[in-house]
């Protein structure tokens, strides 16, 4: 008993000194932070910029018939892969408006995946059209495509795919499922500048494709869009519902359909057009640090997300992981970000099942369409699994930066991680 007594004993000063180590060491109990200085900032200014805004400036061409608009638009458009662009105002309005050239009208049904920005249901909702939301592929983060067969009706009209993260979805099944019952697939490509499928960039892989250039974007100019697509049919559709609803070639005040003002300015295109060269040199940066961070976090705690075999190439917008609290000793994501942050590594959630947003629950007046559509039961297990408790996110600012700070991301991962397994009851 006496040497039970004298382990116990010693075991618990040896606990206790080992656990006020951690407490000394982690940032969160005022320990020293791996990092104190920022990460590489977003957007930034990219060679050419200046001259081309003021070349642009001085033109006092700044909107409709500027140089800088049309150049971006065909430039763009080769470099997407595609025949033609249309640059608008916003990655939500180019969202609308390829959705109305793609046919969708009041009461329509579109597919889209429960786990992306509003904006794509917003649109969808714009369109006076319903979303139906379908679970994801938790290895991509991607829609699921084996689950959007069972949510097609006689009232679907268009399906559309987000390429989350700039991880291209699974087009081949889902053009494959769109041909067979006859729907348009619009890609929502708003965050996969330069991402490809096989031997073809995103957003000319369907009838359409947008991107956005809001300042969180790859290509960035504060705000901004485009509509790419190899379809004239449709293209030129789109061209009515973004310019006013005019009709391409036709009379300038002659308006045959209700559409908007969705352009894009000239100072914005002229702020795009030198990042068409930039994107490539950007995205081979962002390549490397994330053959180095899947490298240095994977684990069975940390599991880094997956591409399918025909996606030749990721955006890498966003580094997204899966944190597994049961490999943590149960103890929660938000006290893994509470740690990391003070770490000089700020990690976060990311979005929330789009369903739950309140504009699908309840009555609403703005939205006639949705009150026979019953949101609180739509049920997407692994949207909620991995929104609720276990994404991960690194901005692709993280994924911009030198040798240095990569390292500090993976040192600040490694000591967090290591005491949430070694001295949980700290996080308590």
């Amino acid at each position: 008993m006496t040497l039970d007594v004298r382990f116990w004993t010693k075991y618990c000063v040896i606990f206790r000194s080992y656990d006020a180590s951690f407490m000394n060491e982690l940032a969160l109990f005022g320990g020293k932070p791996v990092r104190k200085e920022p990460f590489p900032v977003w957007p930034r200014v990219t060679a050419g910029q200046k001259e081309q805004l003021l070349d642009t400036l001085e033109s006092v061409n700044w909107g409709i018939g500027s140089d800088a608009i049309k150049t971006f638009e065909e430039r763009f458009a080769e470099f997407q892969n595609a025949k033609y662009c249309i640059a608008t105002s916003s990655g939500t309005n180019a969202l609308w408006v390829a959705l109305k050239a793609g046919g969708v009208t009041t009461g329509d049904e579109v597919i889209i995946p429960a786990y992306t920005f509003i904006a794509t249901a917003s649109a969808v909702l714009m369109a006076n059209a319903v979303p139906v939301f379908v679970d994801i592929d938790p290895d991509t983060f991607n829609i699921d495509p084996t689950l959007i067969g069972k949510v097609i009706t006689e009232r679907t009209k268009a399906i559309m795919p987000v390429h989350i993260a700039g991880n291209p979805a699974d087009m081949e099944r889902i053009n494959d499922i769109a041909k067979k019952h006859n729907i348009t697939v619009i890609e929502d490509a708003a965050q996969a500048h330069g991402a490809e499928w096989g031997s073809v960039k995103v957003g000319a892989l369907a009838t359409g494709g947008i991107f956005s250039f809001q300042s969180s974007k790859n290509m960035s100019a504060g705000e901004g869009g485009a509509i790419i697509s190899n379809d004239d049919t449709f293209m030129d559709a789109c061209f009515a519902y973004y310019n006013c609803g005019r009709q391409r070639g036709g009379d300038w005040y002659e308006h045959q359909i209700v559409g908007g003002n969705h352009r894009i300015n000239a100072m914005a295109a002229s702020l795009l057009l030198p990042q068409i060269q930039s994107v490539e040199d950007d995205m081979d940066v962002r390549d490397n640090n994330r053959r180095k961070l899947d490298l240095a976090l994977s684990s069975e705690g940390l599991v880094t997300t997956g591409s399918y075999d025909k996606a030749t190439r990721v955006a890498n917008h966003l580094y997204l992981l899966r944190y597994r609290a049961e490999h943590f000793n149960d103890v929660p994501r938000e006290k893994f970000f509470d740690a990391m942050r003070a770490e000089g590594v700020s990690t976060y959630a990311g979005y929330k099942p789009l369903y739950r947003e309140k504009v699908f629950n309840g009555k609403n007046d703005d939205f006639p369409w949705l009150n026979d559509v019953d949101y609180a039961a739509t049920s997407c297990p692994m949207t909620e699994l991995i929104a609720d408790h276990q994404s991960v996110w690194l901005t692709q600012n993280h994924l911009l930066g030198n040798d240095r700070d990569i390292q500090d991301i993976v040192d600040a991962f490694e000591k967090v991680t290591t005491a949430l397994k070694q001295t949980p009851k700290l996080f308590i």
